[in-house]
């Protein structure tokens, strides 16, 4: 039972098991994808299912083949072996996952497994998905997460067939983001004294060859990053490097507290803002940049110019750039997060949108009203369902689930809140007919590959009661 639902499944009556004589044969330029594959395999089995002319498992890529669009794939299994088939390289790896689900849920655990018959079941499979954009985006502002659980959340995704992650990399407790030309951003911006008075200093950034490296990672896994740059408000860290850049120029610490802030850039920042955007354009090449753009208290006209100048630079270096509240170009990407009718008016004005609504995506919020839940964003209980039911109007490019992490500082919180809610998001957004109840039966057999994975199925109070 796969999760994401695909497009067309047939049961087939024998499936093939893989032994250490099983091996992989590539068409070209499908090597990478094996490689993958064989990685992602290899901890649990122990095979080594070594790339060779005759393999019984076939990776195939085929710009000819017609109807499974930038990351739709064609997979057979039957008694003689395995055959997988796409038009592109993202294609080839989300077939990859799925192999991985037709297997026993022993062949996700990081360890090695024994007396466990891989046998993969017997389909065939042809799998499109309904819509291209598939995120979830992750606050690494607020409470700073190292390389390594990000790229353990790549993986998370990819299994589920996501394809954009949304790093927050900036706002007002925090800069994670190396720029040359301004070191003081992340050597003061980066670290804050404390956090409501707990007394701990927090803080971290990440150095350009990790942010490189994690981009790498994530595209070989049919992963894009999108960076987000908050501006012109959610700046006070920045501010507290470089105090002139703001509306008022006197020094400000990293803020220590959550909530709005009233410090924001200034007009007469936005040559900072274009050397910044220059450095995230050469980390980051994927086609949408984030500009943040919400909850900032200048005045509405210098607002929307910042904004549109903002924009302008992205447009004219080849990049779309994306914002929670419109920018003034109908070329930019809108985020709705207060409401649907947000979507509504930005699809009448003929902008791509990507649907956020704080209702059914924040995964900050509880995701029930148990007692065991730890401490979350007040206001809302955010189920499975809400997420799975998120308003999808016609015309809108995708969705994508966030999660501001005031609340969350450890690995474990962090997968906990995620899971199952963002497999329901997956579900929704790549299965062609999405259903409910149909989702449900699935994710009672897709649980044990999530306990594999080690993500906690629940969390003691205590442990996050202070953050």
């Amino acid at each position: 039972m796969i999760v994401p639902l695909p497009t067309r499944i047939v049961r087939r009556g024998r499936g093939f098991t893989l032994d250490s004589g099983t091996s992989v044969r590539v068409t070209p330029g499908a090597e990478p994808v094996a490689r993958l594959l064989r990685s992602l395999l290899r901890p649990a089995t122990g095979l080594p299912l070594p790339i060779a002319d005759h393999g019984q498992i076939v990776i195939a890529l085929d710009a000819k083949l017609v109807g499974l669009g930038a990351e739709g794939y064609a997979l057979t299994v039957n008694e003689h072996g395995v055959l997988l088939r796409a038009g592109t390289k993202n294609g080839l790896t989300h077939g990859i996952q799925t192999i991985r689900q037709l297997l026993p849920a022993e062949a996700l655990k990081p360890t090695r497994a024994s007396e466990v018959d891989w046998t993969l079941a017997g389909v065939d499979i042809r799998d499109v998905p309904r819509l291209p954009w598939r995120g979830f985006m992750l606050d690494v502002a607020r409470h700073f997460q190292p390389v390594h659980v990000l790229r353990r959340f790549i993986d998370l995704m990819a299994l589920h067939k996501l394809n954009v992650l949304h790093l927050h990399l900036t706002d007002d407790q925090g800069w994670r983001m190396p720029v040359p030309a301004h070191p003081l951003l992340t050597s003061i911006g980066g670290w804050r004294i404390e956090t409501n008075g707990d007394g701990v200093p927090h803080g971290g950034t990440y150095t350009r060859a990790e942010l490189e490296g994690l981009v790498a990672f994530a595209a070989e896994r049919g992963i894009t990053i999108m960076p987000e740059i908050e501006m012109p408000g959610h700046a006070r860290a920045a501010l507290a490097a470089y105090p002139a850049l703001g509306i008022s120029p006197e020094p400000l610490p990293v803020w220590t507290r959550w909530g709005i802030s009233d410090a924001a850039f200034g007009l007469h920042a936005m040559g900072f803002v274009r050397e910044v955007l220059a450095e995230v354009l050469e980390v980051f090449p994927g086609e949408h940049v984030h500009l943040g753009g919400d909850e900032c208290l200048l005045p509405e006209d210098v607002h929307g110019q910042f904004l549109r100048q903002a924009s302008k630079y992205l447009l004219d270096r080849g990049r779309v750039p994306a914002a929670w509240e419109p920018t003034g170009d109908p070329r930019s990407v809108v985020m709705p997060w207060k409401d649907e009718t947000q979507a509504t008016k930005a699809l009448e004005r003929g902008q791509p949108v990507v649907m956020a609504p704080h209702t059914s995506t924040y995964l900050d919020y509880p995701q029930s009203d148990a007692p065991h839940e730890p401490p979350g964003q007040p206001g809302f209980v955010v189920t499975a369902r809400d997420v799975y039911h998120v308003p999808l109007p016609d015309g809108v490019l995708g969705a994508q689930c966030q999660l501001w992490t005031e609340h969350v500082r450890s690995r474990d919180h962090l997968e906990y809140l995620a899971f199952p809610r963002l497999a329901a998001l997956a579900d929704t957004l790549w299965s062609q007919r999405p259903e409910w109840e149909g989702f449900t039966t699935r994710m009672r057999l897709h649980s044990p590959r999530l306990a594999a994975l080690s993500i906690p199925a629940e969390m003691r109070r205590e442990r996050c009661e202070h953050s």
